[in-house]
């Protein structure tokens, strides 16, 4: 199911889970800011976090919860980040699953945490203690929305997705949420992403599943070049599809979900890049040809975060310089003398050298699309990645300047 195609939030359900919001006053006056996942059974769970040696107080007890492979719950505010916040914040994040925990009716190690916002500010405890538990009964399966909503912070739209197929005959539903426009680069940035399953898999396979496919999908992108402190990516599976556990992802089970489960988390992910901060472009920089898979990546991920690339791209400027110099401080093997470069099919340069105004004229009309490709073939091998960026634009600068005001 293409993102176009993704069906009214009435319609966006997953068998025995429910979600929804309600505005606490956390930080935020007048919109939802407290948002909760439930499934109706414990649910195995996998996750993967930020790789910041600065981490938060959720990520520090979720990936402390997670040991169990269990959850019922995840319960997620926007705003304040519980970063950086010491023991008062980790005794918050306990708090908060011990709150979601009585009010649910399951140990305290189901319920998993995370927040998003500004760093260094202290959770507010009384409007969690105050709210979570009348947010309880009003959870409800087409509430997915409603959460996507609640834990955007400079986001301008939320973002979802969903995927209907069929394991072993029977029916079955990934449908994911995330959040993210600003502090987003690879190696898991900031976003949070929640995704809910009902098909039947074992704890060892979904944390490998989920590891891989954030790896391709949210590792594989990047807005400003900044990890975040909160990044987090939890993937629940409550087995009502009543498939047989899948434990091989080689089956052809193993493949059918990791293909539902890879389309929402590369989906989400573009939507992050889409939305970020003051972006107008969504860029993919494909880079071929390479000697390894890890100087393909190391290569494109350098030209994605290249500020000089960045900038041309939101002005529009064909400046193909940029990209090969941004590629020749890679530090990857290659020989300029070879390299061609397109924008979409617009072919700008061949063998290292411009090949003229016209094509530079043509390549001008694609930086007008709202989304397009930079392929850069280094004609070295067959080693081939591609890392989606956007534009860096003046609003960036206005977004990220005021941020705590």
């Amino acid at each position: 199911m293409t993102t176009d195609q993704l069906p009214p939030p009435e319609e966006c359900t997953v068998p025995g889970f429910k979600a929804g919001a309600i505005a606490a006053g956390i930080r935020y006056q007048g919109r939802p800011d407290l948002a909760l996942i439930t499934s109706e059974v414990p649910a195995t769970a996998a996750g993967v976090f930020t790789t910041n040696k600065v981490q938060a107080a959720p990520v520090l007890l979720s990936r402390s919860h997670l040991t169990g492979h269990t959850a019922r719950a995840i319960v997620v505010n926007s705003g304040i980040a519980n970063a950086c916040t010491g023991d008062i914040g980790l005794q918050r994040a306990q708090a908060t699953a011990r709150i979601a925990a009585d009010a649910i009716g399951c140990p305290l190690e189901e319920i998993l945490v995370a927040s998003t916002g500004v760093i260094g500010m202290d959770l507010p405890i009384e409007p969690v203690a105050n709210y979570l538990p009348k947010l309880v009964p009003l959870v409800r399966p087409d509430g997915w929305m409603d959460a996507a909503q609640a834990i955007m912070t400079t986001d301008t739209v939320p973002k979802i997705h969903m995927v209907r197929s069929r394991l072993q005959d029977r029916p079955f539903t990934v449908l994911g949420i995330a959040k993210g426009a600003g502090m987003i680069c690879p190696d898991m940035a900031t976003l949070l992403s929640f995704v809910a399953t009902d098909a039947a898999i074992t704890p060892e396979a979904l944390q490998t599943l989920v590891r891989e496919e954030a790896e391709h999908s949210f590792n594989r992108i990047t807005v400003d070049g900044d990890t975040s402190t909160n990044d987090t990516l939890i993937v629940l599976a409550n087995g009502g599809a009543a498939n047989q556990p899948i434990a091989d992802l080689a089956s052809p089970d193993g493949e059918r979900l990791r293909q539902a489960l890879g389309e929402v988390l590369l989906d989400l992910a573009k939507k992050i890049v889409a939305d970020g901060e003051g972006a107008t472009k969504l860029v993919e920089i494909r880079l071929k040809g390479a000697s390894s898979q890890a100087e393909a990546l190391r290569g494109a991920r350098t030209v994605a975060n290249s500020p000089l690339v960045k900038t041309a791209l939101f002005g529009e400027d064909a400046n193909w310089g940029r990209v090969l110099a941004a590629l020749g401080r890679s530090d990857i093997r290659f020989d300029p003398n070879r390299v061609q470069l397109f924008f979409n099919e617009v072919k700008l340069v061949e063998n290292g050298l411009s090949l003229g105004e016209k094509a530079e004229n043509k390549a001008s009309e694609v930086l007008r699309q709202p989304s397009f490709s930079i392929t850069i073939d280094l004609g070295e091998g067959t080693a081939e990645e591609s890392v989606y960026t956007c534009d860096l634009s003046i609003d960036y600068i206005k977004i990220n300047a005021d941020y705590r005001s």
